[in-house]
């Protein structure tokens, strides 16, 4: 009982410290992995004890990988695999092969340590992190770019040779009963034979299953299944001797070929993300904080060296099997850090005594210093590479600096200029033409520049939310500009910027939905198109046509639902799976109805009376004896039996609905 309450404990503080850190980290606009590893570190054995054995806590971690693994397995189905063939085993195995005899042969003949010493920490840095990278990859978006297939080609490899090391380790103390070559290939042979049963189960079993319970329009046996063909690859890889992760992967692999796929994406997310943020709090707890400070040169100096070694090492095996140099370069980068595989090879050899517990500590410390710095290197590898590589003409954009675009359009006068050339404002761009309008797009993405640029487009390179770069796009001789960016925070800086030059031009700005919508006018934006609710009135307007409502009546109530900047769209009633904050964490609009009874404290009350603009709350529309009254007045008189449709935020409604009741 006490040992399950301590466990209980231990999990609180993990889960405690996790919160506050992210928390902490989301406002500085820092990793959250970074928060995570700092947790580690301050409850492990080294710093305040909270958790003096860690090891206890370690299945936890392990869950982590797993759910990460089946994740990724989902993204990569055979065909993607049969892709990817030549950069698993072509790049992935010269990778490993390279750098961990570069690292071998420094840790031997440099510093002097033993041959199995040397090779297992060789093995440790020449791993790479598959939790930060697909994490950060998927992130920032470039999961299916040329570097992210690369690096996620060359993580599987590395998955596969993290097994074949976990295997060398027993054997080179002495404590393995079979000889390494077999031990190697009896490895093999079972991975080879539980790939072929995975795929026979995917293809034939798993269709079957999931089609019947998806009848039965169950969600938590549906969850419930996904959990259990995860967790039941993982624990058959494991009884193989096999790795858990490599299981979680096939069975992910397996269920990437069905319809169900990114509904079982959607599902194992929030599960995915909470245990791979205790496996880094575990990472942390492997810092030894007082080893770390007398040895702080070198540790430093290790991470610089092993990120800058991997990177180059990477980038040149990348080339020489074919890579272009910009993808070389961006999958060393990506791939450049150490792996959590690293610690459970450390972990394993200082069982096996062939490590002391002080060069095992550094290791681990300069793994998760490589390991801090892998967010940015991911964030901003594609401006890495662009200085690494600045006449490269497949990553360069059109050269047009301030005074080129000025040229450029020296000719160009009441012409439109679209912000952000992306599906949007292409679409905006095709219409214009038609009208033979003069428009001209901005956007940052230098691919798409030179494509748009091939295809005719009149687009130049460059940042909307420079002043220069707009006054040199001419401006102030524009009649329009159209901003189409995705998001919210560039978006206002564009429309600053745009302010800033002229108070006079219509600006028109696109967005998802309604959530920003009174932000911007108030930043000057001429009108606001929220894609959400234009769409629910391009739906409106084809429903009324097929119910033969006249076309002068329907255009008639759509534009003043425009004019009325979409307040009888604003917010709905919402469900159990309804998303009721943004993308940033802030609080999104939503419907609530109130009834009116004879002891509530509105009854007999006039709207005004109630002032609930006090509470950032409007009264949409009242519902009296089955009829809709729309946007009652503030003298409007309250009675028993009447429904209001308040429209306003959850903790302002909240507040409301107790003013309306008891006042």
């Amino acid at each position: 009982m006490l040992e399950s309450a301590n466990y209980f404990n231990q999990v609180m503080i993990i889960l405690g410290g996790s919160v506050i850190s992210t928390a902490l980290l989301r406002r500085l606009r820092l990793p959250p992995v970074l928060g995570y590893l700092m947790v580690g570190l301050l409850i492990g054995p080294y710093a305040f004890q909270l958790i003096p054995k860690p090891d206890d806590l370690h299945f936890l971690s392990e869950f982590g990988l797993v759910f990460l693994l089946f994740s990724l397995g989902l993204e990569f189905s055979l065909g993607k695999m049969n892709a990817l063939r030549k950069t698993v085993f072509g790049l992935g195995s010269s990778q490993v092969i390279i750098c961990s005899l570069f690292f071998w042969s420094i840790l031997h003949f440099l510093l002097g340590l033993s041959s199995e010493a040397s090779l297992i920490i060789a093995g440790a840095l020449g791993l790479s992190s598959t939790a930060i990278v697909t994490q950060e990859l998927t992130r920032w978006n470039e999961l299916n770019s040329n570097h992210g297939h690369s690096a996620i080609g060359v993580l599987l490899f590395q998955d596969l040779a993290a097994v074949i090391f976990l295997i060398m380790i027993p054997a080179l103390a002495g404590t393995s009963d079979n000889s390494f070559s077999f031990a190697i290939g009896l490895i093999l042979l079972k991975g080879v034979a539980l790939f072929a049963v995975m795929l026979a189960v995917g293809k034939w079993l798993m269709p079957f299953i999931f089609h019947e319970i998806s009848k039965t329009r169950s969600e938590e046996l549906f969850v419930m299944t996904v959990l259990l063909v995860a967790l039941t690859a993982a624990w058959i890889t494991h009884a193989l001797e096999l790795s858990m992760a490599l299981g979680a992967f096939l069975a992910g692999m397996m269920l990437g070929e069905s319809h169900f796929k990114h509904q079982i994406e959607a599902d194992i997310r929030p599960f995915r993300d909470i245990l791979l943020g205790l496996f880094f709090v575990t990472v942390g707890m492997q810092l030894d904080y007082q080893v770390l400070i007398r040895n702080l040169h070198w540790v430093l100096l290790g991470s610089i060296g092993l990120v800058l070694s991997k990177a180059i090492l990477i980038g040149l095996l990348a080339q020489l099997l074919g890579k272009d140099r910009s993808t070389a370069i961006r999958t060393g980068l990506v791939l450049a850090q150490g792996g959590e595989f690293g610690f459970a090879l450390l972990t394993l050899a200082l069982a096996n005594s062939l490590l002391e517990a002080e060069i095992a500590s550094l290791v681990v410390a300069i793994i998760v210093f490589s390991i801090a710095v892998t967010p940015f290197l991911i964030r901003f590898n594609a401006k890495i590479c662009q200085l690494l590589l600045p006449n490269k003409p497949y990553e360069e954009p059109p050269p047009h600096n301030s005074e080129e675009l000025a040229a450029a359009t020296s000719e160009l006068d009441r012409h439109i200029i679209v912000c952000g050339f992306g599906r949007v404002g292409q679409t905006v761009a095709r219409f214009m033409r038609k009208e033979k309008l003069p428009i001209l797009a901005l956007d940052n993405d230098p691919i798409r520049v030179q494509e748009a640029t091939g295809g005719g487009e009149n687009i130049f390179f460059g940042d909307s939310s420079s002043r220069k770069v707009l006054e040199a796009a001419g401006l102030h001789r524009a009649s329009l500009v159209v901003i189409t960016v995705n998001e919210y925070e560039q978006t206002l800086s564009i429309l600053r910027s745009v302010r800033a030059l002229s108070h006079e031009i219509p600006v028109v700005v696109r967005t998802r939905d309604d959530s920003h919508l009174e932000d911007l006018k108030q930043e000057g934006a001429t009108e606001v198109i929220p894609e959400a609710l234009e769409g629910s009135l391009m739906l409106v307007t084809h429903v009324m046509t097929q119910m033969q409502i006249p076309f002068r009546r329907i255009a008639r109530m759509v534009q003043t639902a425009r004019e009325q900047r979409y307040q009888l769209l604003h917010g709905y009633f919402h469900g159990r799976l309804s998303q009721l904050l943004d993308k940033e964490g802030n609080p999104l609009i939503r419907l609530h109805p109130v009834q009116i009874s004879d002891s509530c404290f509105a009854h007999g009350k006039t709207i005004g009376d109630l002032n609930l603009d006090s509470c950032q709350v409007q009264v949409l529309r009242i519902n009296r004896d089955d009829v809709d009254i729309e946007s009652p007045s503030a003298d409007f008189e309250l009675q028993k039996g009447d429904t209001l449709i308040l429209q306003g935020m959850t903790d302002h409604i909240e507040q409301a609905e107790s003013l309306i009741y008891s006042g």
